[in-house]
């Protein structure tokens, strides 16, 4: 049996029926800390270079980075800080980031990731609902003064004792002071894998972000495994230019390149397809981890066959649903022959579903693979019973890497998670007779035309197929006849004709009507999140706007 067997592969027939899935595996669960992973992985490759941060020019190996992170656990020690204690981080990608993520694991202090997109409003809230009582952050970054949105709301975080910015001197005077060995020693003695160990802010649309708290357990066994599926192993160099605050970045690249040796290595702070592409050729990456509007940037670059790739093999998409036509581009042009889908949520540390290196390319391209190890899936109806393959329902999940809950918020748990464990993710999705996942979209980003039901996903892939389409969104929008309208935010080509009626006309005859948008926005981009995920919900307000639907969203 394969560690991506399923129980219905092994029972037969009986569970093909229902859209239930078990990861069944003959590799065990670590039971480890974070810290203990490091040192045990560092003790085994400790030559082996393990950090490269291009755009401050650090490099780490094993051995040292292990050093690096026992001197800054140190550190942190000597600031006073307890087991259970929460200390966030507000940055780009920056080497002293990874420092941070691994020494803060090696004392038992929750690391709380601070979204970099976020100004003082948003900052004030996630250090006062979490509690946290230091903050690193860079000073500046491009047009972002850190350093004074922290002073103008400092007054108003009374739980905060100290900040410290990397690249200046309160880093140096920061790590400076530590404490002996022995007390390191001690507190690491402390210590369960099942200790909360982060807390991510999940970018709700309503209401104030609720702070997902994940355990040693959760996320170095998810990253571990996303590396399993991937083929990792200490001859690979991992580019990731996915935010490290995100599960994406911290955990499937971070975690999962120390869990098997690989390099980690940062082509920038933040997203730049240039950068990246420069990173993979020159320190002749083997994987590259983006989320599908990241590849397509980095496919549309001028210069794109000028950039040598031909060490890629494997790599991540994840974040949203890929394009097929994308996909396809990363496989032929990219050489990334082995790269992977992955799909889930911050709550679920994140990955619940990955295709796999040798699943025929046609799964690859259209589904978001099977079950992982170690976790269970089910797709059911809106009375919570499980539907039969085939039939669309949303998705939920169980196992080792469902969080904890949200942090100091137990009312928005009980409603994520059932009493029997089960994560409700809001997620459309259908099984298939072989255990493979295809994700619709999110229930609340349906559209009801006429009572018809219209998914986007569906829409947005025949659209792709247009060859001026760069790329494409599709969302509802009120309307007064039919309740809601399909309307289409598209990215064109240079000098492309691209409107409503160009549109329809392509889409007539080949797509259902219901399903032609009847509103097409085009624009240069969209609005997104720092993680590269498309904000339609914003992009709906400013459609109501822009088209002059106000009346008949009243």
């Amino acid at each position: 049996m394969t560690t991506q067997q399923t129980a219905d592969e092994v029972h037969g027939e009986t569970m093909a029926r229902a859209s239930y899935a078990s990861g069944t595996s003959l590799t065990a669960l670590l039971g480890e800390t974070i810290g203990e992973n490091l040192r045990r992985c560092a003790a085994r490759w400790s030559d082996h270079e393990a950090l490269v941060d291009l755009g401050e020019g650090v490099r780490y190996s094993y051995e040292a980075l292990d050093v690096a992170v026992d001197d800054v656990a140190r550190s942190l020690l000597a600031a006073g800080m307890a087991k259970g204690d929460r200390v966030a981080v507000w940055s780009p990608n920056r080497w002293e980031w990874v420092l941070v993520q691994f020494a803060t694991a090696r004392i038992g202090v929750i690391l709380v990731n601070v979204n970099p997109a976020y100004r003082t409003h948003e900052l004030q809230y996630a250090i006062n609902q979490s509690g946290s009582r230091m903050l690193f952050a860079v000073p500046t970054f491009k047009t972002s003064d850190y350093r004074a949105m922290v002073d103008s709301v400092r007054a108003e975080l009374p739980a905060l004792e100290r900040v410290v910015y990397f690249g200046t001197p309160d880093w140096d005077a920061f790590t400076g002071a530590r404490s002996d060995a022995t007390a390191l020693a001690r507190r690491e003695a402390q210590l369960a894998f099942d200790d909360a160990i982060n807390i991510q802010y999940t970018s709700g649309t309503t209401g104030s972000p609720k702070g997902a708290t994940l355990t040693h357990h959760n996320i170095v066994n998810n990253a571990f495994f996303v590396g399993e599926g991937c083929r990792l192993t200490d001859q690979d160099r991992v580019c990731i230019p996915v935010p490290f605050y995100h599960c994406f970045g911290m955990v499937m690249g971070n975690l999962a390149c120390v869990t098997h040796g690989s390099t980690i290595v940062i082509p920038a702070p933040s997203f730049d397809p240039a950068a990246t592409l420069r990173a993979v050729a020159s320190e002749r990456c083997t994987s590259l981890l983006g989320v599908p509007t990241m590849f397509i940037a980095e496919l549309a670059l001028a210069d794109f066959a000028d950039y040598d790739l031909s060490s890629l093999r494997t790599g991540i998409m994840a974040g949203s649903p890929c394009p097929t036509e994308v996909m396809r581009r990363c496989i032929n042009d990219m050489h990334m022959s082995e790269v992977t889908i992955c799909y889930g949520m911050t709550e679920t540390s994140p990955v619940s579903t990955q295709t796999a290196f040798d699943d025929p390319v046609v799964k690859r391209v259209s589904t978001v693979g099977r079950v992982m190890p170690h976790v269970e899936v089910k797709i059911v109806d809106p009375d919570g019973l499980v539907v039969p393959r085939g039939v669309k329902g949303e998705f939920c999940t169980r196992g080792y890497s469902v969080m904890l809950g949200y942090w100091d918020n137990p009312e928005k748990t009980a409603e994520a998670i059932d009493e029997a464990g089960w994560m409700r993710t809001g997620d459309l999705a259908t099984m298939d007779e072989d255990g493979y996942l295809d994700i619709s979209g999110r229930i609340k980003d349906l559209i009801i035309r006429g009572g018809e039901n219209v998914y986007p996903r569906e829409v947005e892939e025949f659209l792709y197929t247009h060859p001026d389409i760069i790329d494409v969104q599709v969302i509802g929008v009120p309307d007064d006849h039919y309740g809601e309208e399909v309307a289409a935010w598209v990215i064109a080509r240079e000098g492309a004709e691209m409107n409503a009626e160009v549109l329809r006309e392509f889409c007539a005859e080949k797509i259902a009507r219901q399903k032609i948008p009847k509103y097409v926005v085009v624009v240069t981009e969209f609005p997104m999140t720092v993680t590269g995920k498309v904000r339609k919900i914003e992009m709906r307000n400013q459609s109501v706007e822009l088209l002059g639907l106000a009346k008949s969203s009243a």
